[in-house]
């Protein structure tokens, strides 16, 4: 495959991809675009690309394919300027964000009718070009979103190109996009946010609330976390549905309220049983809309160096930790590790090697 391929934005995402594509397919041209020269001269010593692009304009019409990873409101300006360029006759132009319909009738717009949404599920809690990772889309969904029976040559050219992600491809109308991504992950986001807010000034009046909501109240708002200028983005750019999601979550909160102050008994049961159902019928260990934290909990004596001797072993089995927490201890003889690994065989492998050079208990939640 002798294509030359354009990458605009080599933060997290933009740069795993040109490691994926690198691997796969050595004889692509990859070239860079970034507004950080630094990123762009990171790129290229680390040979995640192959050449630096002077400029958006200049590198697009040699380009055979064209990734924007920018955030969303950066690429409908690029998507623009793209159609105004004497671009090569069977271009493919593909995207990443989050949302779907906004840039798909951005790309109608400028006239670029072989563009190709996209947008891989997945994420890091370390963001930039040097927190590339080539593993980073295995097994993650990678949605495209074309549902015109003309642009299937395109949508097979995409894949094959990115074969080296070890991603699962779904194609979507961008309408189903959004309108799934809103409910399963832009408002999970929306509500943990409000969630922290909440809690902040909470936390004035009631100040020990600060030191019980290290527990399960951080993990189950963790993804409160993210970036709020990508998020400021996503919200305004799936508007309608989120509109809509929004305003059927209040009337189920609402709900709740009237149950609760009428003391109903059965409909709160119910409410909080068919949750449960639903919950356990999920599946297990699978990427999603947000991408899944791997938490492997150990049980270990509250005795000088045991942290250093669980990273040890797991240093020598050359297993990475996302995140390191000691968890408050129930008792005064054990304590609690919470170790988070990006992957589920990762996780595995540290169970099996720490319940082999250890007597711990090892656990999942």
């Amino acid at each position: 495959m002798n294509k030359q391929v354009l990458i605009i934005g080599l933060g997290l995402i933009g740069s795993s991809l040109a490691l994926c594509i690198k691997k796969q397919h050595p004889s692509v041209t990859i070239i860079g675009v970034d507004q950080q020269e630094t990123s762009e001269d990171f790129a290229l010593k680390r040979q995640m690309i192959d050449q630096k692009g002077s400029s958006i304009e200049a590198a697009a019409v040699q380009a055979d394919v064209i990734f924007l990873c920018t955030p969303v409101k950066s690429m409908l300006k690029q998507l623009i300027l793209l159609g105004t360029l004497p671009l090569k006759k069977d271009v493919i132009i593909s995207d990443v964000g989050s949302t779907k319909l906004e840039i798909m009738a951005t790309a109608q717009k400028a006239d670029l009718e072989t563009f190709i949404g996209g947008h891989p599920m997945a994420g890091s809690h370390k963001s930039g070009v040097t927190a590339a990772d080539e593993n980073l889309f295995e097994n993650a969904y990678y949605i495209l979103t074309s549902s015109e029976p003309e642009k299937q040559r395109q949508v097979n050219e995409l894949q094959q190109l990115l074969q080296g992600t070890r991603a699962k491809f779904v194609v979507l109308t961008a309408e189903e996009h959004d309108q799934i991504t809103g409910m399963l992950s832009h408002l999970p986001h929306i509500i943990a946010a409000g969630l922290v807010n909440q809690s902040k000034e909470f936390n004035e009046e009631h100040p020990r609330s600060r030191q019980l909501a290290a527990g399960g109240f951080r993990d189950i708002t963790r993804i409160a976390s993210s970036d709020p200028q990508m998020w400021t983005d996503i919200l305004l750019s799936n508007k309608e549905a989120l509109l809509e999601l929004m305003n059927a979550w209040q009337a189920e909160m609402n709900q709740v309220s009237k149950w609760l102050q009428n003391e109903n008994k059965e409909a709160i049961f119910q409410f909080f049983y068919e949750a449960k159902e639903t919950r356990n019928q999920m599946p297990v260990h699978k990427e999603g809309a947000i991408p899944a934290f791997h938490d492997l909990f150990v049980d270990v004596p509250d005795v000088p160096g045991v942290i250093a001797e669980i990273t040890g072993l797991l240093g020598k089995a050359k297993l990475s930790l996302i995140n390191l927490k000691i968890l408050e201890t129930r008792e005064d003889i054990y304590g609690i590790l919470q170790l988070t690994f990006k992957r589920q065989e990762d996780l595995e492998q540290a169970k099996e090697t720490i319940e082999k050079e250890t007597d711990y208990l090892c656990y999942e939640k």
